[in-house]
Protein backbone atom coordinates (compact mmCIF):
# COMPACT_ATOMS: atom_id res chain seq x y z
CA UNK A 1 0.00 0.00 0.00
CA UNK A 2 1.47 3.19 -1.02
CA UNK A 3 1.66 6.27 1.22
CA UNK A 4 -1.39 7.52 3.19
CA UNK A 5 -3.58 11.11 2.02
CA UNK A 6 -5.91 12.63 3.74
CA UNK A 7 -8.57 14.62 1.27
CA UNK A 8 -10.50 17.50 3.39
CA UNK A 9 -13.05 18.84 0.93
CA UNK A 10 -16.89 19.77 1.26
CA UNK A 11 -17.85 19.29 -2.53
CA UNK A 12 -18.52 15.60 -2.55
CA UNK A 13 -18.09 15.45 -6.61
CA UNK A 14 -14.66 16.75 -5.61
CA UNK A 15 -13.66 14.63 -2.63
CA UNK A 16 -15.17 11.90 -4.85
CA UNK A 17 -12.74 12.24 -7.71
CA UNK A 18 -9.79 12.42 -5.72
CA UNK A 19 -10.35 9.41 -3.61
CA UNK A 20 -10.94 7.63 -6.73
CA UNK A 21 -7.93 8.60 -9.17
CA UNK A 22 -5.57 8.99 -5.91
CA UNK A 23 -6.50 5.56 -5.30
CA UNK A 24 -6.14 3.89 -8.91
CA UNK A 25 -2.00 5.73 -8.33
CA UNK A 26 -1.85 3.65 -5.38
CA UNK A 27 -2.47 6.20 -2.38
CA UNK A 28 -4.17 4.68 0.62
CA UNK A 29 -6.59 7.42 0.88
CA UNK A 30 -8.36 8.86 3.78
CA UNK A 31 -11.33 11.70 3.43
CA UNK A 32 -13.25 14.24 5.09
CA UNK A 33 -15.17 17.02 4.46
CA UNK A 34 -15.20 19.16 7.64
CA UNK A 35 -12.43 20.24 9.76
CA UNK A 36 -13.22 18.61 13.05
CA UNK A 37 -13.39 14.49 11.31
CA UNK A 38 -10.11 15.59 9.56
CA UNK A 39 -8.60 16.77 12.89
CA UNK A 40 -9.80 13.27 14.21
CA UNK A 41 -7.81 11.42 11.23
CA UNK A 42 -4.75 13.38 11.46
CA UNK A 43 -4.34 11.95 14.83
CA UNK A 44 -5.38 8.60 14.43
CA UNK A 45 -4.26 7.92 11.28
CA UNK A 46 -1.10 9.36 10.74
CA UNK A 47 -1.45 10.79 7.19
CA UNK A 48 1.84 10.93 5.19
CA UNK A 49 -0.40 14.16 3.30
CA UNK A 50 -2.75 16.23 3.23
CA UNK A 51 -5.45 17.97 0.67
CA UNK A 52 -6.88 20.52 1.96
CA UNK A 53 -9.74 23.26 0.74
CA UNK A 54 -9.08 27.25 2.11
CA UNK A 55 -13.29 26.64 2.53
CA UNK A 56 -14.73 24.06 4.68
CA UNK A 57 -17.85 24.67 6.51
CA UNK A 58 -17.24 24.46 10.21
CA UNK A 59 -13.42 26.28 9.71
CA UNK A 60 -11.06 27.33 7.02
CA UNK A 61 -8.88 25.76 5.77
CA UNK A 62 -6.21 28.26 6.53
CA UNK A 63 -7.09 28.24 9.99
CA UNK A 64 -6.97 24.19 10.19
CA UNK A 65 -3.42 24.39 8.81
CA UNK A 66 -2.44 26.91 11.56
CA UNK A 67 -3.92 24.00 14.18
CA UNK A 68 -2.06 21.33 12.05
CA UNK A 69 1.28 22.69 12.40
CA UNK A 70 0.70 24.58 16.45
CA UNK A 71 -1.20 21.38 17.58
CA UNK A 72 -3.95 21.42 20.27
CA UNK A 73 -2.96 20.39 24.05
CA UNK A 74 -4.27 16.65 24.72
CA UNK A 75 -4.03 15.68 21.24
CA UNK A 76 -0.77 14.40 19.41
CA UNK A 77 -0.57 14.18 15.28
CA UNK A 78 2.49 14.92 13.11
CA UNK A 79 2.99 18.79 13.56
CA UNK A 80 5.04 18.22 9.89
CA UNK A 81 2.66 16.47 8.08
CA UNK A 82 3.11 18.00 4.47
CA UNK A 83 0.14 20.32 3.09
CA UNK A 84 -1.42 21.62 -0.34
CA UNK A 85 -3.92 23.55 -0.15
CA UNK A 86 -6.62 23.29 -3.13
CA UNK A 87 -8.62 25.75 -3.27
CA UNK A 88 -10.85 28.00 -5.81
CA UNK A 89 -9.57 30.66 -4.15
CA UNK A 90 -6.48 31.52 -6.23
CA UNK A 91 -6.00 35.11 -5.57
CA UNK A 92 -1.83 35.75 -4.73
CA UNK A 93 -3.21 37.00 -1.21
CA UNK A 94 -4.49 34.17 -0.64
CA UNK A 95 -1.77 31.92 -1.82
CA UNK A 96 0.84 34.01 0.38
CA UNK A 97 -2.02 33.42 3.67
CA UNK A 98 -1.78 29.54 2.69
CA UNK A 99 1.86 29.45 3.16
CA UNK A 100 2.12 32.18 5.85
CA UNK A 101 -0.04 29.72 7.79
CA UNK A 102 2.43 26.72 7.10
CA UNK A 103 1.02 24.93 3.55
CA UNK A 104 4.00 23.38 1.85
CA UNK A 105 1.93 24.46 -1.56
CA UNK A 106 -0.96 25.79 -2.84
CA UNK A 107 -2.73 24.63 -6.09
CA UNK A 108 -5.57 26.60 -7.35
CA UNK A 109 -8.93 25.31 -8.71
CA UNK A 110 -9.46 24.18 -11.76
CA UNK A 111 -6.49 21.92 -10.99
CA UNK A 112 -4.70 19.38 -13.50
CA UNK A 113 -4.91 16.24 -11.61
CA UNK A 114 -0.98 15.14 -13.50
CA UNK A 115 0.28 18.07 -12.11
CA UNK A 116 -1.75 17.77 -8.27
CA UNK A 117 0.21 14.63 -8.21
CA UNK A 118 3.43 15.45 -9.38
CA UNK A 119 3.53 18.26 -6.95
CA UNK A 120 2.11 15.93 -4.10
CA UNK A 121 5.27 13.36 -5.31
CA UNK A 122 7.53 15.98 -4.71
CA UNK A 123 6.76 16.96 -1.60
CA UNK A 124 6.62 13.62 -0.23
CA UNK A 125 10.17 13.22 -1.66
CA UNK A 126 11.36 15.95 0.28
CA UNK A 127 8.87 15.19 3.50
CA UNK A 128 10.82 11.66 3.64
CA UNK A 129 14.03 12.45 2.36
CA UNK A 130 16.28 11.47 -0.45
CA UNK A 131 15.67 8.47 -2.14
CA UNK A 132 18.39 8.46 -4.13
CA UNK A 133 21.31 10.22 -4.19
CA UNK A 134 22.00 11.75 -7.85
CA UNK A 135 19.27 13.40 -9.57
CA UNK A 136 20.20 13.32 -13.83
CA UNK A 137 17.94 15.73 -16.32
CA UNK A 138 19.45 14.89 -19.66
CA UNK A 139 23.23 15.71 -19.55
CA UNK A 140 23.08 17.36 -15.74
CA UNK A 141 23.95 15.20 -12.92
CA UNK A 142 23.28 16.09 -9.79
CA UNK A 143 24.74 14.03 -6.69
CA UNK A 144 22.86 15.15 -4.03
CA UNK A 145 25.00 13.72 -1.24
CA UNK A 146 28.41 15.13 -2.11
CA UNK A 147 26.79 18.02 -3.60
CA UNK A 148 28.54 17.84 -7.11
CA UNK A 149 27.17 19.15 -10.49
CA UNK A 150 27.98 17.83 -13.84
CA UNK A 151 27.02 19.04 -17.16
CA UNK A 152 27.83 16.81 -19.87
CA UNK A 153 30.56 15.08 -17.41
CA UNK A 154 32.08 18.59 -16.52
CA UNK A 155 32.18 19.76 -13.15
CA UNK A 156 30.19 22.95 -12.22
CA UNK A 157 31.24 25.39 -9.49
CA UNK A 158 27.37 26.39 -7.84
CA UNK A 159 27.03 28.59 -4.70
CA UNK A 160 25.21 26.84 -1.59
CA UNK A 161 21.67 28.41 -3.14
CA UNK A 162 22.63 28.06 -6.39
CA UNK A 163 22.69 24.44 -5.37
CA UNK A 164 19.18 24.45 -3.81
CA UNK A 165 17.67 26.08 -6.55
CA UNK A 166 18.62 23.60 -9.01
CA UNK A 167 17.80 20.35 -6.74
CA UNK A 168 14.14 22.27 -6.44
CA UNK A 169 13.90 22.36 -10.12
CA UNK A 170 15.41 18.75 -11.07
CA UNK A 171 12.79 17.36 -9.19
CA UNK A 172 10.28 17.87 -11.07
CA UNK A 173 11.72 19.17 -14.27
CA UNK A 174 9.47 20.30 -16.79
CA UNK A 175 7.06 21.55 -14.11
CA UNK A 176 7.16 25.46 -13.90
CA UNK A 177 7.49 26.65 -10.56
CA UNK A 178 5.81 29.91 -9.20
CA UNK A 179 8.65 32.16 -8.01
CA UNK A 180 6.82 32.47 -4.12
CA UNK A 181 7.08 28.92 -4.43
CA UNK A 182 10.91 28.72 -4.92
CA UNK A 183 11.19 31.58 -2.13
CA UNK A 184 9.95 30.14 0.01
CA UNK A 185 11.22 26.50 -0.33
CA UNK A 186 14.99 27.22 -0.97
CA UNK A 187 14.97 30.70 1.23
CA UNK A 188 12.19 30.35 3.30
CA UNK A 189 10.48 33.17 2.29
CA UNK A 190 7.03 33.92 3.29
CA UNK A 191 5.98 37.00 1.68
CA UNK A 192 6.93 38.00 -2.08
CA UNK A 193 7.63 41.59 -1.21
CA UNK A 194 10.16 42.79 -3.53
CA UNK A 195 13.15 41.13 -4.07
CA UNK A 196 15.75 40.24 -7.04
CA UNK A 197 17.27 36.93 -4.88
CA UNK A 198 15.63 34.50 -7.15
CA UNK A 199 16.21 36.40 -10.19
CA UNK A 200 19.44 37.19 -9.73
CA UNK A 201 20.41 33.37 -8.83
CA UNK A 202 18.48 32.05 -11.42
CA UNK A 203 20.54 34.02 -14.20
CA UNK A 204 24.17 33.24 -12.75
CA UNK A 205 22.51 29.52 -12.37
CA UNK A 206 21.44 29.45 -16.17
CA UNK A 207 25.15 30.62 -17.41
CA UNK A 208 27.18 27.99 -15.30
CA UNK A 209 25.18 25.47 -17.01
CA UNK A 210 24.72 26.98 -20.11
CA UNK A 211 28.19 27.53 -20.97
CA UNK A 212 28.02 27.30 -24.76
CA UNK A 213 25.80 30.19 -24.93
CA UNK A 214 22.49 28.21 -25.40
CA UNK A 215 18.85 28.10 -23.21
CA UNK A 216 18.78 24.13 -22.46
CA UNK A 217 18.72 24.50 -18.31
CA UNK A 218 16.86 27.20 -16.20
CA UNK A 219 13.72 28.75 -18.46
CA UNK A 220 12.20 32.08 -17.38
CA UNK A 221 8.00 31.18 -17.81
CA UNK A 222 7.33 34.98 -18.03
CA UNK A 223 4.74 36.16 -15.54
CA UNK A 224 4.87 33.14 -13.52
CA UNK A 225 8.40 31.66 -12.23
CA UNK A 226 11.22 29.21 -13.50
CA UNK A 227 11.52 26.00 -14.72
CA UNK A 228 14.58 23.40 -15.28
CA UNK A 229 13.59 21.91 -19.05
CA UNK A 230 11.11 22.96 -21.97
CA UNK A 231 8.76 20.15 -22.55
CA UNK A 232 9.94 17.84 -25.14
Amino acid sequence: MGEAVLVVEQEEPTRRFLAQQLADDGFRVLAADRAAPALELVESAHPDLVLLEAVLPDVSGFDLCSRLRAGEPGRAWNRDVPVIIVSARSDPVDRVRGFARGADDYVAKPFVYEELVARMRAILRRAGGPRHHRLAVRDLEIDLASRVVRVGGEAVQLSAKEFDLLVALAEDPERVFHKEDLLRDVWGFRSLGRTRTLDSHASRLRRKLNTNGDCAYVLNVWGVGYRLVAAR
